[in-house]
C-alpha cells in the first residue's frame, strides 16, 4: 500500500471522517467549469477526488479530468466505469471487484485487463469490494447488478466478509449515482462492527443530515458526485456535517 492509503488511514486513524467528490469526466466538459468546481470542493473541504462514471468516458476525458484535478494538491483516485477511466495521471486507483454483478466481466475479466494498464502507469491500488445496492441507476444497469434487498443487512455484511478474506481493504456500499434514496444506514453498521474494512458510502446524498447519519452509522468515508454539479453550494454543509463526527482515536 502507498502515499494515497497511508494519508486515507492517517486522517482515518486520528479520528477524522472523510469525504471524495466524485468527477464524471463526461459531464465537466465546460470550459471552465471543472476548475471552479475542483477548486469549490477543494475549498469545502473535500479529502480527495475520485473519477469515474459508467458511460461515455473517453480516455482523453480521463487524462484532463486528473490533470485539473491534481492541481488542486489533493490526491485523484480513479473509481473505473470501465477501462476507459484509468488515466497515468491520477495518483491511484480502486482495484474493485462488483461483487454482486451477474457479468463475469465486472467480477475478473475487467480486472485482467486492467492490470497491465496499471501497472505500466505505476498506479497506486486501493483494493476494494464493491456493492451496488439499488438496480434503478445506470451504474446497476450497466454493471448487469443483482440488486439486493432492502431490510437483509446481513447480506451486506456476507460480502464484505467475502471481501475481507480475499484480502480487499476497502467496502464501498452504493447507491448508485442520481439514485432517488441512499443506502439504508444498517448496511454501513453492520459492515463497521464486524469487520475491520474501510467503509465506503455513496449515492443519494443530498443532505448534511443524511451524510452525518451514514458516518455515525459505520461509514469512514462519504461520496458525493451529483450533487456537486447540481447544487457546488450545498458540498460545504455535507462535509462540515461528516467532520463534525470523529471517532476516538
Amino acid at each position: 500500500m502507498g502515499k494515497v492509503h497511508e494519508y486515507i488511514s492517517e486522517k482515518l486513524s486520528s479520528g477524522e471522517k472523510l469525504h471524495f467528490t466524485l468527477v464524471d469526466p463526461d459531464k465537466s466538459s465546460e470550459p471552465g467549469r471543472l476548475e471552479r468546481l475542483a477548486e469549490e470542493a477543494k475549498d469545502s473541504g473535500t479529502d480527495a477526488f475520485l473519477i469515474g462514471g459508467s458511460l461515455g468516458v473517453t480516455p482523453e476525458e480521463a487524462d484532463r479530468t486528473a490533470q485539473i484535478l491534481k492541481a488542486t494538491g489533493l490526491p485523484v483516485i480513479v473509481f473505473p466505469g470501465n477501462l476507459n477511466c484509468i488515466t497515468r495521471y491520477a495518483d491511484a486507483i480502486f482495484f474493485m471487484v462488483l461483487m454482486n454483478s451477474l457479468s463475469t466481466y465486472y467480477l475478473i475479466e475487467a480486472q485482467v485487463a486492467a492490470a497491465p494498464i496499471i501497472m505500466k502507469y505505476g498506479l497506486e491500488v486501493l483494493p476494494a469490494g464493491y456493492l451496488v445496492v439499488y438496480g434503478d441507476t445506470a451504474v446497476a444497469h450497466v454493471g448487469r447488478v443483482h440488486a439486493l434487498p432492502r431490510d437483509k443487512p446481513e447480506i451486506v455484511l456476507a460480502y464484505a466478509w467475502a471481501a475481507e478474506m480475499i484480502g480487499m481493504k476497502y467496502f464501498y456500499i452504493e447507491a448508485g449515482s442520481g439514485a432517488l434514496s441512499h443506502i439504508p444506514a444498517e448496511y454501513p453498521k453492520w459492515v463497521k462492527e464486524h469487520t475491520k474494512l474501510i467503509v465506503i458510502v455513496g449515492g443519494g446524498i443530498r443532505s448534511p443530515d443524511t451524510a452525518q447519519r451514514l458516518v455515525q452509522n459505520g461509514a469512514d468515508i462519504i461520496v458525493t458526485g451529483t450533487i456537486v454539479e447540481k447544487r457546488p453550494e450545498a458540498l460545504a454543509e455535507i462535509v462540515k456535517a461528516i467532520k463534525r463526527n470523529r471517532t476516538s482515536s
